[in-house]
């Protein structure tokens, strides 16, 4: 991972700098929260108050925020095969949960405050500064979480700086709203409140619902899919790709996809083209973790493996015992080197490699170009007799010999 100026930081170093952030980031909250809290009292400012108890609230999600940024972190266990990144997404729910929390409550006492305006007190100046000092404070705390964010690919750290941001917003419109009840226009200051409260619901709104998209694997954007899906199909040996499923766990992208390659290459050939894809997906798009691949030697996107209204194909053993039989006297079980089966369109080729060319002796003097001309009339005419001998194996498909020279 890379800071904003390229220095590239190591996960250590990036779980010692969150650590150290959120550290600070605590002792701020606290101390603005006590600050705003106090002099709004003794302002009389309800809008700066309500601020405070942000302000609180930010404490409490940054230790939230700490806590599950350690067990997010932590490696793979027999548990959590997939790792703990889910607990971010997790503490990032929650944090939004809490901030709508607190703009309801806000809202339900400003509402009360504008109901009875009249014995409403007007806030004096030092709201005002301690406003300013908050904005400037929230501020410089949102540039600073957020470029960590970045850097260690952390959702709920740049959920936590976004939340920063919001805390400056509300120091705002407290500003505007204490500075208009001081210049007369009393009722300002409970709707700069109902409006801090607005915006801290939103933020907690956006906050909850992607944490819901990602708890619930939702796919990722139409144009990234296709980015993905066009490297894949630039692939030296892939035919195809079909059933690409994408989700999010924390930073992480995790693809499931189905790649078709060509029926007739070796298995290690197939695996090492799906080998292939992922090391070109994850180069391309650092956020892919996880990769899935199934090789299929043909579109199988409309098979479902659940679909037991349709017959199972019979297994090698169970091929070569049901052909041998019906090839007794036609083929000897001696005679075949190698038996190569092609599960395809639901039924099965095989492909069998003669020990030996299954012809009759020929004079020396005869050409090479006869002999071969023999040797192909006499497979075809083998291979006429062995389909015929199993026309009643309804999985069988076709029959292709080979043989030595």
């Amino acid at each position: 991972m890379q800071d904003l100026e390229g220095t590239k930081i190591t996960t250590e170093e990036g779980k010692k700098k969150t650590h150290s952030l959120l550290i600070l980031s605590s002792v701020v909250d606290l101390l603005l929260g006590l600050v705003k809290v106090t002099v709004g009292w003794f302002a009389n400012s309800h809008a700066l108050i309500a601020d405070g108890f942000h302000s609180f609230s930010d404490l409490a999600t940054d230790l939230m925020v700490w806590f599950i940024n350690r067990v997010g972190a932590e490696e793979p266990d027999e548990n959590h095969p997939y790792g703990h990144a889910k607990f971010e997404t997790f503490g990032a729910l929650l944090l939004g949960a809490i901030l709508i929390l607190v703009a309801g409550i806000l809202v339900y006492d400003s509402v009360l405050r504008l109901i009875n305006i009249e014995v409403t007190e007007v806030p004096s100046w030092p709201a005002l500064l301690a406003a300013m000092i908050s904005i400037a404070t929230k501020e410089w705390l949102y540039r600073i979480t957020r470029k960590l964010g970045d850097s260690v690919k952390s959702n709920l750290l740049l959920a936590n700086a976004w939340h920063h941001r919001s805390d400056a917003f509300s120091s705002v419109i407290v500003l505007i709203g204490v500075g208009g009840a001081i210049l007369g226009v009393s009722w300002l200051e409970m709707i700069a409140a109902i409006g801090v409260a607005f915006m801290i619901a939103a933020v907690g709104w956006r906050l909850i619902k992607d944490s819901v998209e990602e708890l619930v694997d939702t796919a990722l954007s139409e144009s990234y899919v296709e980015d993905i899906q066009k490297t894949i199909e630039d692939a030296d040996g892939v035919r195809g790709v079909h059933s690409l499923r994408t989700r999010r766990m924390g930073a992480t992208v995790i693809l499931d996809i189905h790649l078709q390659v060509d029926p007739t290459i070796s298995v290690s050939e197939g695996h090492y083209v799906g080998d292939w894809v992922c090391r070109q997906l994850q180069h391309k798009f650092h956020e892919i973790g996880d990769i899935t691949v199934h090789i299929d030697a043909e579109d199988d996107t409309d098979a479902k493996s659940d679909d037991t209204s349709m017959d199972l194909l019979p297994l090698r053993n169970d091929v070569r015992s049901a052909l041998s039989i019906s090839w007794s006297g036609l083929l000897e079980e001696k005679e075949i080197e190698n038996m190569t089966l092609h599960y395809l369109n639901r039924v099965i080729n095989v492909e069998l490699f003669l020990t030996s060319t299954p012809i009759i002796e020929l004079n020396a003097s005869d050409n090479e170009k006869l002999k071969e001309e023999l040797r192909g009339e006499l497979r075809g005419e083998l291979t006429k007799k062995l389909k015929e001998a199993t026309s009643h194996l309804r999985w069988l498909g076709d029959i292709s010999l080979w043989s030595k020279l």
